[in-house]
């Protein structure tokens, strides 16, 4: 068991139509990087301090809209805005593991084509994809998956538009891993 405390972060499952269904944007992190290196993920990671809206680092979840956003920027190149971001899951790395995230899930439906840009170093490549074919290419070992990813493109893999995946994403409520986290704190009013 690790006394390691999990590090706020934040991640963004970007969304667009496809002549095939839906499909999310992946990203293969460096295999020098000392998390999930060589894996294909959403963009997303840590919240920084200038991230809080508080000098006392308090208010997690707009720190977490904030650090999303920016995150996104810096890792595809895609400027997306805050109210664009919908919350579908928090995840908490388990005790078990050295390095430890307690990690916000965005939805972020892209309704425009936008580039993406890389920076070839933390980020080392990009794809397009549908969810049931990143699920399929990760059974064959050739698209690596970390778990918190595999299960939202399970959860994804089913809805064909946009407008489904959000109605059905989002009537879910919040997923919560481990459900009794004592890192996830509900969304309310004042943050």
């Amino acid at each position: 068991m690790s006394n390691v405390e999990p590090r706020p972060a934040a991640t963004v499952v970007l969304l667009r139509e496809a002549s095939q269904g839906i499909e999310v944007l992946l990203l293969q992190r460096s295999r020098e990087l000392a998390f999930s290196p060589g894996c294909w993920v959403f963009p997303g990671g840590k919240i920084d301090p200038q991230d809080y809206p508080d000098p006392d680092g308090t208010h997690e979840y707009p720190a977490a809209l904030r650090a999303a956003v920016r995150e996104t920027r810096e890792e595809a190149g895609i400027s997306i805005e805050p109210e664009q971001l919908i919350p579908a899951a928090h995840w908490t790395t388990p005790e078990s593991l050295p390095l430890r995230y307690s990690t916000w899930f965005f939805l972020c439906p892209l309704y425009q084509p936008v580039a993406v840009t890389i920076d070839d170093w933390e980020i080392r490549d990009y794809r397009w994809i549908s969810p049931a074919r990143a699920l399929a290419e990760s059974k064959r070992r050739t698209l690596k998956l970390i778990q918190p990813t595999r299960i939202t493109l399970q959860d994804l893999r089913t809805y064909l538009t946009l407008e489904d995946a959000l109605a059905g994403m989002t009537g879910k409520g919040i997923r919560v891993v481990p459900e009794n986290s004592p890192y996830y704190r509900p969304i309310t009013a004042d943050r």
